[in-house]
This record gives structure tokens, sequence and C-alpha cells, in this order.
């Protein structure tokens, strides 16, 4: 095995004869005369091995090992000396050094020892390498997304997990709970032993003391025989107990014994028994209102809360819902029995579109419910009608993003009108341009803002009555609107994300300030993804095409 060889030796005769040698078995060779000389040269990086002197002018060889070890910590040091001790070898070998030869030395011996610490570093090489990849790849990765929110929920789950401290899980119905008290005990070192999950809304008042602390025999009428709780049967393991929120008061102080004790005492038993068990909590309620409320302990709600991860709605990061898509999607292939063809862009936009107030359980249900109806692709009229609207009609408080000829009013719209109707819906993709084949001067591959002439949803030809009254442009309709193609996930994403600004600012007139509140942004954000997609809206007044 070869390598790149950092050679410090200041005896010029000696340096040349083992550069030659080293060179002749395969290795490239960097020599240095001056310790100082080589860390410079170490810093820079790519060297494999260092090879080094201890007598050299200046710092020595044996002084210079913790500088070389700190400009290189996966570098290996092997020092060279023709005066060698027992005392200078441990000196060496206790700062770092991989090896100490004497000189002279055998160049055979020389080779083994090279081969061995080139062996040893490529090996630590490919054991980052795994670390990395069961990182990128392991428990985590379950949970979709790349959004900001998403990433900081991964951040502090890896940062918890292999903690022993009690974690609370909070979040809206859909968003992930049990996934990610799943990812905590994957990644802490309890992920091989007894995992217990407990609904607390799922039992009845009466018999919650039993379900979690067990009984002894004839403890009560019909206790045949003794029987373990289930903090018990989770021993040496983890114990989560679901909607924590829904306990009865009554057993929160038995539960907040057990959580500041460790011991757990039977129905009917004498002694408590001693508990290794890791708590997590998750809930969907607001545990402090519930405080507040005197529904909740306050000192249980403090020590359940140590560590607490707080998941976000579906509808605060739209952006992961074009992943999210794509995965539910891979997993329907697999278990529906009947091929899903994947998504049009139309039915991505449609969607980013919706609020979600069910969360990412509530996108599965309605992608699968529209994987079963679908012919082909998953097209927008399928995501309406798996969300149990009438396809193509405007949503209540919406407004028309497209034109439509007076007297026509196809079947299936609310009061005549249409979103995004047009007779290639079904195989649609992002083109160059609008329907109406201008091309935006902010971007290529987006509809146009109107012009001071041309309302929101009319090409400035032929404007009508009913679009003349619409102040917004959706992402639904664009998605519809657009060419047949492949899908590009980013691509769409940005799409969507671009025309869902030039909606919200169309419907504040411009004003970014409106439309930051429509879209659930700050100012400054709204600002940055302005930038971001070349779109310049002059405050107070619709938008205007750039020239």
């Amino acid at each position: 095995m070869s390598g790149h060889i950092l050679l410090i030796e200041d005896d010029t005769a000696f340096q040349s004869m083992l550069r030659e040698a080293l060179e002749e078995r395969g290795h490239r060779v960097t020599t240095a005369g001056r310790a100082e000389d080589g860390i410079a040269l170490l810093r820079g990086g790519g060297f494999d091995l260092v090879l080094s002197d201890v007598m050299l002018p200046g710092m020595s060889g044996v002084e210079a090992i913790p500088h070389l070890r700190s400009a290189a910590p996966g570098t290996d040091i092997i020092v060279m000396t023709a005066y060698s001790t027992r005392e200078l070898a441990l000196e060496a070998v206790k700062l770092g050094a991989y090896d100490v030869f004497s000189k002279p030395f055998s160049l055979k011996e020389m080779d083994i020892v090279i081969r061995r610490a080139m062996e040893k570093r490529g090996l630590q090489a490919e054991i980052a390498a795994l670390r990395d990849s069961l990182r990128r790849d392991g428990p985590a990765s379950r949970i979709i997304g790349e959004s900001r929110a998403i990433m900081e929920v991964k951040a502090l789950i890896e940062k918890v997990a292999p903690l022993d401290t009690t974690v609370l899980i909070m979040g809206e119905s859909g968003t992930g709970k049990e996934l990610a008290s799943d990812t905590i005990r994957a990644l802490s070192p309890r992920a091989a032993a007894p995992f217990v999950k407990v609904n607390c809304a799922a039992i009845p008042e009466h018999l919650f003391e039993n379900e979690l602390f067990g009984h002894e025999k004839g403890a009560f009428t019909g206790a045949a025989t003794a029987q373990p709780g289930k903090f018990e049967l989770a021993q040496g393991g983890t114990l989560m107990l679901d909607e924590i929120g829904d306990m009865p008061l009554a057993i929160q102080p038995k539960l907040l014994r057990v959580v500041e004790q460790k011991q757990v005492e039977r129905l009917g038993g004498r002694k408590p028994i001693s508990l290794d068990v890791r708590l997590i909590a998750a809930t969907n309620q607001n545990l402090a209102d519930r405080v507040r409320e005197k529904a909740f302990r306050e000192d249980l709600y403090y020590r359940l809360g140590v560590a607490v991860v707080h998941l976000p709605p579906l509808r605060s990061r739209k952006e992961d819902i074009p992943l999210l898509a794509q995965h539910v999607v891979r997993r329907l292939q697999g278990t529906l029995g009947l091929p899903v063809h994947g998504l049009t862009p139309a039915a991505v936009a449609a969607l980013c579109a919706y609020d979600w107030p069910g969360n990412v359980r509530q996108l599965a249900n309605v992608i699968e419910r529209a994987a079963i109806a679908a012919e082909g692709p998953i097209d927008a009229p399928d995501v309406d009608r798996a969300l149990g609207r009438v396809p193509g009609a405007i949503p209540d408080g919406a407004v028309p993003d497209g034109p439509v000829p007076d007297g026509a009013a196809p079947e299936g719209t609310t009061g005549g009108r249409m979103i995004g109707h047009t007779s290639g819906h079904a195989s649609a993709a992002f083109g160059p341009g609008d329907a109406a084949g201008r091309t935006d001067s902010n971007g290529p591959g987006a509809t146009l803002p109107p012009t001071s002439a041309s309302p929101v949803g009319t090409s400035s030809a032929s404007p009508s009555p009913t679009s003349a009254s619409a102040g917004a442009f959706s992402s639904h309709a664009f998605a519809a609107a657009a060419l047949t193609g492949p899908i590009d996930l980013r691509e769409t994403m940005r799409m969507v994300e671009r025309n869902l600004l030039l909606d919200a600012l169309g419907r504040a007139e411009g004003r970014q300030t409106e439309a930051a509140v429509l879209l659930g942004l700050t100012p400054k954000n709204l600002w940055a993804k302005l930038q971001k997609h070349g779109i310049k809206p002059r405050n107070g007044l619709p938008l205007i095409q750039e020239s």
C-alpha cells in the first residue's frame, strides 16, 4: 500500500538515500530539513504518514510530535534517531508517535511498519465513512424533510438520544411523535433493550395504576397471580407514555414518585422494585395550558420536560411536502399491490397549497386514496377528490386564477369558475413560459405577474370580467397549465415556492408586510426569498412586469 510520506530529516545524505528507497517502493515523498517546516507542510494536508528524525535544528523531533498531531490529527508519526534510549522511546510514544526506529535500521523492517501504519489509516477512513453512512441512512433518516425546522428537530434528537434523560415530545396529531420516540430509542444505548409503549388515552381510569405498576397475587378480587406492570416490562429499556396529557390527575403523583425515585410498587406489594427505565412522554396538548387549568400537575410537567422536542406542524414546513409525498409514493409502490406512477407537478402544487390540519398522517392518507383512484400518475384532480373537494373547484374564500370565457361553466365547478382548466391538465409539467407563451423576466419557467394593464390571471390581449377581479396567482393553476415532462423534484419545489410568493404578493397588492403575514413569514425572511427568486415587487402597487 503506497501513500504520501512527509520526511523530516536534516542530514541531506541520509534524507536523499531514504527518499530514493521509499520512492522505489511506490511512495510519494516530500522532504523538510526542520521540524517547523514540516509542521507547516503538514497543515496543508494530503499526507498519509510522517517520518521524522529526533536531532533537528531548532525544535527536536520529539518536541514536534504534539504540533504534528495537531496539524494533522489522523496522520501517524514514526520517529527515527541515532541516539535511541528507552526513556526517549517511551516519551515519543507517550506524546503520540506510532513507532520509534534506531538508526541504522533495516529497510525491510521499515517497510513492514509503514505498511501497517498505512493499513491502519485506511481502516480509520473506512470506519469514518461507515459512521457517516450510518448517520445519513440511520434511524434519523426516517424523519423526512430538509426544512430548517425539521433539521433542528433531527439535530436535537441526535443530541438527546445518547443521554439517559427523560424526553417530552410535543406536537399536533399526525406530526410524527411516535416516529420521533422510535428514533430516540434507536439512537440510544438502550436500542437493543425492551421498548414498551402505552397509550394513556386508551386506558380506563380504574385500570391505569394496575397497567403501569402491576399487582401482587391477591391484591384484589380476581388477582389469582402476580402481574408486572409496564414499567417492569420495560426494565433495562425504554417506556413511552403516549398522550400523557390525558393521564388522570389521580395517577399523576404516583407517576411523579416513580420518575423521581426510580422505584415502583405493585398494587398489594410490600416492597419497592428498583427500576432502570428511560422514560419518553408524548402529547398533542399544550401541557402548560393544562397546568394552568389544574388538569396536569406542575411538578410532573417540569420533571417530564427535562429535554423537550417540539415537532412542527406540516403547514409550517411546506417545503418538505414534495419530499414527503415522494417518500409516501415509494412506500405505496411496495405495499398497495398496484402500480403507483408518481405525482404530476400539478399534484405536488395542489398538495403544497393545502394547510394539512391532520399533518403528515393526513398527507399520507390523502396520497394513498388518490393513488387508488388514479389512472396513471396522481394528478391534481385525484388530490382534490381525495380531500373531498370537487376537482378544479375554487375552495371557499379563494379567488380564480385564470380566465373563464363568458357563458362557459364547466361541469363540476363552483359558480361557473375553475382553477387551471386546460385540456392537457392530466399531463402537466413545467415549461419555460405561461399559457399565453410569455416568459417571466424575473426568471424562466414561471408565469408572469400582471402588468399594470393586465389583471392577475389574464393575458394582456384578452382580459375577461371574471379574471379582472382576481387578486392572486395560484401555484396549483401554474402547474396545471404546463407541458408534459418528467418531475424534477428540486425544480418543482422551487417553482411552487416562487408562485406562492407571487400569489401572496398579488393578494397584498405588492405590500410585502401583508404578504409576509399571509405566508406566515417574517418580513426579513420574505425579503430573502424574494431576492432568491429575483422577484421585485413595488410596495403599495400591483406587481409590474420588469422590462
